[in-house]
């Protein structure tokens, strides 16, 4: 291939991949393949439309969906009558959407605030002009939004029994889905020692990675990591008492019981003792001697 065939291929392809798509009826519409955005930034979804008849329209009503066709979720409708320049959302509309273009221009574009990981899809722009013949039309291959998010870890726990065996488990949530690594105190674990142990459906944003045969007393740093950052968390398992040493405490702390019982009681009797002897001795000292005999 010579540099004159591959510079029209190159072209070609191009033109073949931000072509708007086209309708039997002369509609065109020109939407994005894909769009990228940030967790917790607002992020618009362009669309645009022509159509063949007229370019002012009396009423009109723009739809977006989550999904395709009417098996899929509406997140935004609005309608504009008699030709007005606002286009009225409905009652219950979700303020996290809005029409960002000028529909009267024929700019539907979707403005959604602060993009959550739950937003990721395929989305799909809809126009409709009520009271004309073939007055309505959506786009069929949508436009997939990709929510990117850096890594957090949910949760860190142990579970299992000493006899058994314990095993820590790192819940770690982040889009692309995050890398995992299981740290003792200055020193990485093979990477074969941290197996993924599950992926959460839809969209597989979280992920769960479990430590076997973690020991008592041992300190474990789960880290997560994709290219926008990573996230630690460390847990600490206590020492486990030995059972020896636990009986000899059980069979000491009895006799020392009952021993410590006998002196208090010896204690107490001879207090009682004396006292019946100093009271006696008082006596006396009080009546003074006998001198009538």
């Amino acid at each position: 291939m010579d540099l004159r065939t591959f510079s029209i291929s190159i072209t070609l392809l191009l033109l073949q991949s931000t072509a708007p798509a086209a309708h039997d009826d002369g509609w065109s519409m020109t939407v994005p393949p894909e769009v990228l955005a940030r967790e917790g930034y607002p992020v618009v979804l362009p669309c645009s439309f022509t159509h063949p008849h007229q370019t002012h329209h009396s009423s009109m009503q723009v739809v977006w969906r989550l999904g395709h066709g009417h098996t899929g979720t509406v997140l935004f409708r609005c309608s504009s009558l008699n030709g007005s320049q606002h286009c009225q959302p409905r009652p219950n509309q979700d303020q996290r959407y809005r029409l960002e273009g000028n529909h009267r221009e024929h700019d539907l574009s979707l403005r959604i605030n602060s993009a959550a990981l739950q937003d990721s899809g395929r989305y799909y722009c809809r126009v409709e002009l009520p009271g004309q013949l073939h007055g309505n039309y959506e786009n069929k291959l949508g436009t997939r939004l990709r929510v990117e998010a850096p890594p957090r870890i949910l949760s860190l726990t142990v579970e299992g029994a000493l006899d058994a065996g314990l095993k820590a488990l790192c819940r770690v949530q982040g889009s692309p889905l995050p890398d995992v690594q299981w740290m003792v105190p200055d020193d990485y674990l093979e990477d074969d020692t941290g197996l993924p142990l599950s992926q959460e459906a839809p969209g597989q944003h979280r992920t769960t990675s479990q430590l076997l045969d973690v020991q008592p007393g041992g300190q474990y740093t789960c880290t997560a990591s994709n290219h926008l950052g990573k996230d630690q968390a460390m847990v600490y398992i206590l020492p486990s008492v030995p059972e020896k040493i636990t009986s000899e405490t059980h069979s000491t702390a009895l006799p020392l019981m009952l021993g410590l019982a006998l002196a208090a009681k010896v204690v107490l009797a001879l207090g009682l003792g004396g006292w019946i002897l100093n009271a006696f001795h008082s006596k006396q000292q009080t009546e003074g001697p006998d001198f009538t005999s």
